[in-house]
C-alpha cells in the first residue's frame, strides 16, 4: 500500500470519527438542519448527518398553490421526533418544525412587546378564535374584543387585527390576545390631542356611539360629547333613535367644554336658526297653516310644522258640535291636519291653533232659528244635580235649569222627573252667545203651561174645605196633593184637637182626608192647609143641615148664604098670601 492510500484512509477514519462525534449531539425533540438528497412521489429524504437518513411525506412540503416546496441539494430544517425507527431511519416532521418555528418567533415578539397581527376565525365559548402566524390558534376574550361590550361578536369574524399578546404559555399551547388594550392606547394618544384643539363654540365632527333616551353619546377621538335630547332639534324628539343610529357620523357645536373634568355639551339644532325668531312674524293669528299630529295628549293635539314649531289644539278648538273628550278618536299621531293661528307667544314658544274655526259657526243663526218662546222637542243627554241637558240639534244642547221643571213641585234632584234618553218638550227661554264660546241655550219645561198661581189664589181660598190626598208624611207634618201639581202643608199642630207628637203614628202616604185651607201665599207659593178646623168645620155644617163638599167644595159661610138665599126665594114664591101668614 503506498503512502498516498495510507493517507487517504486516515482522512476518511477521521472525517466518520468526526461525524459520529457530531451525531452525539442531535437531541430528539428539537429543530434540526438537513439536506434534501431525494425527492420521490411519496417522500422527501432528508439528511441531518445521522449514521441514517430520513423521510417526510410529501403533502408537508407542498404549498398552497399545489406547488412542491422544495427540490434536491435544499438545506431545510426539520424536527427530529426519533433517531431511529423499526426500519432504522430517522423519524422527521417538516410541519412540526414550523409550528415549533412560530411558537418561537411569537415568544420573541412577546419578549419585544411586538403586536401579533391575526384574523378572527370563529366564535368560541367566552369569545372569538383568531388565526395567527402559521395558523396557530389564539383567544380573544369577549371582553378584550373592543372598548365597550359587544352583544353581536359575529359583525368581527373574518375581520383582520392587530392584537396584543397578554398571556402566553408554549408547552400548554396556550395564547391570550386583546385587542382592547390597543384601542385604548389609541384613544389615549387621540384624546390628548381632541382636548387641545377642542373649545367653545366650535364645529366637530363625530361618531355616534351610544344611544339613550335623554341623549346620544358622540365620539370627537378619543373623547365623548352628549347631546342632549332637547339640542337635537328645534321640534319635539321622542326619542334620539328617531334621527340617529349607532355609528352615524354627524357635524355638531360645541355649546360648552370643562377641560377639568373632560366634559362636552353638543348642539345640532343650533347649527340652524332657532325658527322661533320668526314666528311671530310667520304665524300670524288668522293664518291657516298645514301641520303633521305630532303628539296627543287628554287636553288636546300638538301639531308640528316643517320647520319643527308646534302648535296646539285644544279639544275645545276642534269641532263645534262633536263633545271631543278625547283627541284620540279624532285624530291620530301623523295625520296630516290643517289649522288657523289663533293666538302665537313667540316669548314662551307657544302657538294656539284651531280646526273648528276653519268651518262656519253653527251657533251664528242660533238666535235667529231659536227666538224666545219657540216649542222645542229633544232627547235628555245628561242629567245634573241643577238641572237637565236636551239636545235640540246634534251637537246642541239647551239646559232645563231645575227650577224651570214645574210651577207648584219642589224637585230635589231632576232624575225624580226625567231619565236620560227621554224625549222631552221645551220652551226656549234665551240664548246668551259670547264670541269664541258655545252658546249658553236655556229652556223651560214648566213655560209650556200657564202658571198655576194666577188662578190658585181664587179656586182655593181661604176657609174652603176640599177633599185631598197624603203625599208625604214626615216628622213636622204632611203633603197634601189638592189637584195635581199642587200641594199644601197640614202642620203637625193642625192634624187634631189633641197634641200629636208625631205625625207618622196617626197619617200615613195615600189616605184621603178633608182639608180646610188657612193661608194662601203667592208670592211664596205656598198653602196651609189644617185637618183640625176642616173637621170643626164638617161638624157645624152638618149640625145645621150642610154638607162641605156638596156643593162643590164650598166653605160653611158660602153654605149658610146659599141657605139664606134659598130662604127668600121660598118666600117670593108663596107670593102676598105667604106674607100674610109669615106674619
Amino acid at each position: 500500500m503506498d503512502v498516498q492510500n495510507m493517507d487517504d484512509g486516515e482522512d476518511n477514519f477521521a472525517a466518520l470519527f468526526e461525524a459520529s462525534l457530531k451525531e452525539k449531539d442531535f437531541k430528539e425533540g428539537e429543530i434540526v438542519k438537513g439536506t434534501v438528497i431525494q425527492v420521490t412521489k411519496e417522500f422527501v429524504v432528508i439528511d441531518i448527518g445521522a449514521k441514517s437518513e430520513g423521510q417526510i411525506p410529501v403533502y408537508e412540503f407542498v404549498g398552497v398553490d399545489g406547488q412542491m416546496g422544495v427540490k434536491s441539494g435544499d438545506i431545510i430544517e426539520v424536527f427530529l421526533e426519533s433517531r431511529e425507527n423499526e426500519n432504522g431511519l430517522c423519524v422527521l416532521s417538516k410541519e412540526k418544525a414550523d409550528r415549533l418555528k412560530v411558537w418561537d418567533d411569537i415568544s420573541a415578539a412577546c419578549e419585544r412587546d411586538e403586536l401579533i397581527e391575526g384574523i378572527i376565525s370563529q366564535r368560541v365559548k367566552g369569545g372569538l378564535s383568531v388565526s395567527i402566524r402559521g395558523g396557530v390558534k389564539a383567544f380573544l376574550p369577549g371582553s378584550q374584543v373592543d372598548l365597550r361590550p359587544v352583544r353581536n361578536l359575529d359583525v368581527f369574524l373574518g375581520k383582520n387585527y392587530k392584537f396584543k399578546v397578554i398571556k402566553f404559555n408554549k408547552k400548554r399551547g396556550n395564547i391570550v390576545l386583546s385587542r382592547r388594550v390597543l384601542l385604548e392606547k389609541e384613544r389615549a394618544e387621540l384624546k390628548g390631542q381632541t382636548l387641545e384643539r377642542l373649545k367653545e363654540g366650535q364645529l366637530v365632527e363625530g361618531i355616534v356611539k351610544n344611544l339613550t333616551e335623554y341623549g346620544a353619546f358622540i365620539d370627537l377621538g378619543g373623547i365623548d360629547g352628549l347631546l342632549h335630547i332637547t339640542d337635537m332639534s328645534w321640534g319635539r324628539v321622542n326619542h334620539p333613535s328617531d334621527l340617529f343610529q349607532v355609528g352615524d357620523h354627524v357635524r355638531v357645536k360645541v355649546l360648552k367644554f370643562n377641560s377639568e373634568t373632560e366634559r362636552v355639551s353638543l348642539g345640532l339644532k343650533q347649527l340652524t336658526e332657532d325658527p322661533w325668531s320668526k314666528a311671530a312674524e310667520i304665524y300670524v293669528p288668522g293664518t291657516v297653516v298645514r301641520g303633521k299630529v305630532a303628539l296627543l295628549k287628554d287636553f288636546g293635539a300638538f301639531i308640528e310644522f316643517t320647520d319643527g314649531i308646534r302648535g296646539l289644539v285644544l279639544t275645545g278648538d276642534m269641532s263645534w258640535i262633536r263633545r271631543v273628550k278625547r283627541p284620540d278618536k279624532m285624530l291620530a299621531v301623523g295625520d296630516v291636519v290643517d289649522a288657523v293661528v289663533l293666538d302665537v307667544d313667540a316669548a314662551n314658544e307657544r302657538i294656539r291653533l284651531g280646526m273648528k274655526q276653519l268651518e262656519p259657526n253653527p251657533y251664528d243663526q242660533l238666535k235667529d232659528k231659536y227666538p224666545a218662546g219657540t216649542v222645542v222637542k229633544g232627547a235628555v243627554r245628561n242629567i245634573a244635580d241643577f238641572g237637565v241637558f236636551v239636545e235640540i240639534e246634534e251637537g246642541i244642547d239647551g239646559l232645563v235649569h231645575v227650577s224651570d221643571m214645574s210651577w207648584t213641585q219642589r224637585v230635589k234632584h231632576p232624575s225624580e222627573l226625567y231619565q236620560k234618553g227621554e224625549e222631552v218638550e221645551a220652551v226656549v227661554l234665551n240664548i246668551d252667545t259670547q264670541e269664541g264660546d258655545k252658546p249658553k241655550i236655556s229652556l223651560g219645561i214648566k213655560q209650556l203651561i200657564q202658571d198655576p198661581w194666577d188662578r190658585i189664589p181664587y179656586e182655593f181660598p181661604v176657609g174652603k174645605v176640599i177633599d185631598a190626598k197624603i203625599l208625604k208624611v214626615l216628622d213636622f207634618g204632611a203633603f197634601v196633593e189638592l189637584e195635581r201639581g199642587i200641594e199644601g202643608l197640614v202642620h203637625v199642630s193642625e192634624i187634631s184637637e189633641e197634641r200629636i207628637e208625631d205625625p207618622r203614628t196617626v197619617l200615613k202616604n195615600g189616605q184621603d182626608v178633608k182639608v180646610q185651607i188657612i193661608t194662601v201665599d203667592p208670592i211664596e207659593r205656598k198653602i196651609g192647609l189644617s185637618m183640625r178646623t176642616a173637621t170643626r168645620a164638617v161638624e157645624t155644617a152638618d149640625a145645621q143641615g150642610f154638607v162641605p163638599g156638596a156643593t162643590g167644595g164650598a166653605t160653611l159661610a158660602d153654605a149658610m148664604r146659599a141657605k139664606l138665599e134659598g130662604a127668600k126665594k121660598g118666600k117670593k114664591g108663596k107670593g102676598r098670601r105667604g106674607d100674610e101668614e109669615l106674619e
